[in-house]
């Protein structure tokens, strides 16, 4: 057989010319995925608060509930944004809590809660309604939602006849991150956690693997970050069947606490599920082990000192 080299060329001249041609489409299907994720991360972006706040605003929700004995809290934030809360007071109470509820819903969503809270667990309950929710005015953002916190606090402690810093920070999911927010940079009494994250971007990651959630996420809610500066009791509570904010991520938050510190496993529980009778139980007695409240107490104060 003879070698015949115009035939070799032309072989190698074909295939030179459909390598670029099998080049240019993968870098045109590489182009199309950047641009599309590119398209999403910049919606999301966009729309970052829609995605993270899911306000109920009134009149959705039972705004009488038979056998709660309440009054209606009106107060301002920071920014003049006008509030409203449900204060349930208790005779001789053990602790005055405000409690931060999740990213969804109003506060009528966690009217077993309250109840619980002020007949079970022996406390006087504020809880407030963030900027956009229920009968509060405006619209939800992080830094909104910290402040109207700190204003709820403040209406509490009046009512109360108590330090700010003697009110006992509760939250529950996001709510959580609010608790720990206000106990790490002025102190708390206590401060109760449930179904909390470590971060926000750690729970979206979560959700959504295959989108780089951590490096564009702007509301951060680094509560792990924080938390080391609060300096007093702390009890966390979370399910390990939860599905919304999974048990490793409230873990990674607890490791982050100091001492005095505990940890209570809610067994078969998921992140809507009503806490049981013995968490109330459980409450009680922290409540009860609690170092007595200082009147007239000024914020700045450090509490292990």
């Amino acid at each position: 057989m003879q070698f015949d080299p115009k035939e070799n060329a032309t072989v190698s001249q074909s295939s030179d010319h459909a390598r670029p041609r099998r080049f240019s489409m993968s870098r045109w299907i590489g182009g199309a995925i950047l641009v599309a994720v590119v398209a999403v991360l910049l919606m999301a972006m966009s729309l970052e608060n829609r995605l993270i706040f899911h306000p109920v605003a009134y009149p959705a929700g039972n705004w009488n509930p038979p056998g709660l004995r309440f009054e209606d809290a009106w107060f301002r934030s920071a920014d003049g944004t006008r509030l409203h809360g449900w204060y349930v007071p208790k005779k001789n109470a053990l602790a005055a809590v405000l409690f931060c509820h999740g990213n969804g819903g109003n506060l009528t969503h966690r009217l077993d809660t309250i109840q619980m809270l002020n007949r079970r667990a022996g406390a006087s309950v504020l809880i407030f309604d963030y900027r956009g929710y229920g009968r509060s005015e405006g619209k939800p953002n992080a830094a909104g939602v910290l402040a109207d916190a700190r204003a709820a606090r403040t209406w509490l402690a009046e009512r109360e006849k108590i330090s700010p810093r003697d009110v006992v920070m509760m939250g529950e999911s996001l709510g959580g991150a609010v608790a720990v927010d206000l106990a790490a940079r002025d102190g708390a009494r206590a401060l109760v956690l449930e179904s909390t994250f470590n971060s926000l971007p750690d729970v979206a990651a979560y959700h959504y693997p295959w989108l780089p959630v951590r490096w564009f996420l702007q509301t951060r809610f680094d509560s792990a970050a924080i938390l080391g500066q609060y300096h007093g009791p702390l009890l966390q509570a979370h399910g390990d069947m939860d599905t919304i904010v999974p048990l490793p991520l409230g873990r990674r938050l607890f490791e982050a606490a100091n001492q005095p510190k505990q940890f209570m496993l809610m067994p078969g529980h998921d992140h809507n599920d009503l806490m049981p009778a013995d968490y109330f139980d459980a409450l009680r007695e922290f409540f009860e082990s609690l170092p007595k409240p200082f009147e007239n107490r000024p914020l700045g104060q450090n509490d292990a000192g």
